[in-house]
């Protein structure tokens, strides 16, 4: 009897070890350490392995526990996520993970900004260092512009300048894959991707209007097929001359790959930033035999077919921007009125020396 008492007792003492146990478990794990990674992160998707694969990639050790507790508690939707892992436990941190969320600012970039553009923006709108911001887009970078599509983003105002980066790099190519899924058979190399780039942002650089980027786009298509020069000067938009404006001079002593007066085919490298519309009409041209294009009065563009009807075109916003011209001069010589000065004794009888008008100086 004594013997099975005491076997009973054993078993007792046991599980109330066991049971302990079990109880200081979540005690001790806390204590174990979390490394400090990046502070500041985004989370894909709520996917098991998006999150512990972010966490990892920011600095942080995850182990089997970990993902038990993620999917046993609550795993965090995607998002922006600040997290402080000094002050919390292995345990906490995990547990509360879902919780940390951080606040929010969207920037924007816009279509046909250089790399060098984008990146002195972004260091002044969330206050971050610029060189780093550059030194991370060209660690990053694959066609050293266009890397980044042009669009509104959702950005934390405590991402560092690594984070920042890699957030807009790996946003972007999300839309590039879902783009070559829609539109091509089979995965494109990395220079069917940069050709297609490069026609992108020449069309970014030539119009914003989305109507008009498919004619744009039959204009380069027909002209590169024909062999022609493409004669843009879009392309001489590059670089430090993003915004200039091209002349004469410019084009004789440009001796640049860039320079489409000179070289036929395409520039060596896209020339800014792109919108998925300007993607769109680089894959998707319109079906015509224009050759030129022109600006109009209007401010949209004149296609042709022909080198006459293009002349016409270019003589047509030639005498608009001669008769703008006129009328800019005409503003300049209208008359204001001057109040005159006190009339002499001897002249106040005459009736008109109250007031006159004289021509503004040009």
């Amino acid at each position: 009897m004594k013997q099975i008492i005491s076997a009973k007792y054993k078993r007792f003492v046991l599980y109330v070890e066991i049971f302990i146990v079990i109880l200081l478990l979540p005690v001790l794990y806390n204590f174990v350490p979390v490394n400090q990674g990046t502070a500041t992160f985004y989370i894909p998707s709520s996917n098991i392995e998006d999150v512990t694969g972010t966490l990892e990639k920011n600095g942080y050790t995850v182990t089997w526990i970990d993902k038990l507790m993620l999917q046993l508690i609550r795993t965090p939707q995607e998002g922006w996520y600040s997290v402080k892992p000094h002050e919390q436990g292995r345990f906490f941190f995990f547990e509360y993970l879902h919780k940390q969320k951080t606040d929010t600012m969207d920037v924007i970039v816009y279509g046909g900004e250089t790399a060098q553009e984008l990146v002195a923006r972004l260091a002044k709108d969330m206050k971050l260092d610029k060189d780093k911001l550059l030194k991370n887009y060209q660690r990053l970078t694959r066609f050293q512009e266009a890397d980044i599509f042009a669009k509104r983003y959702t950005i934390a105002r405590k991402a560092d300048e690594n984070t920042t980066m890699q957030y807009l790099f790996d946003s972007s190519q999300k839309i590039l894959e879902v783009f070559e899924k829609k539109y091509f058979h089979k995965k494109p190399d990395i220079l069917d991707l940069k050709v297609l780039l490069t026609i992108a942002s020449i069309i970014q650089k030539e119009s914003n209007s989305v109507k008009e980027m498919p004619a744009i786009a039959s204009v380069i298509y027909n002209r590169l097929n024909k062999g022609m020069k493409l004669q843009m000067d879009s392309t001489l938009n590059y670089g430090e001359y993003s915004h200039s404006v091209i002349t004469p001079q410019r084009i004789k002593t440009d001796t640049s790959y860039y320079n489409t007066y000179k070289h036929k085919g395409l520039p060596p490298y896209p020339l800014g930033t792109v919108t998925e519309d300007a993607l769109y009409a680089a894959i998707h041209p319109l079906r015509s035999d224009y050759l030129f294009f022109m600006l109009n009065k209007e401010g949209k563009h004149d296609f042709a077919a022909s080198y006459a009807k293009h002349l016409e075109n270019l003589k047509a916003f030639r005498e608009h921007q001669k008769n703008r011209t006129n009328r800019k001069k005409e503003k300049k010589y209208k008359t204001k009125k001057i109040k005159p000065s006190k009339p002499k004794a001897k002249d106040r009888k005459e009736k008109n020396a109250a007031s006159f008008f004289i021509p503004a100086k040009y």
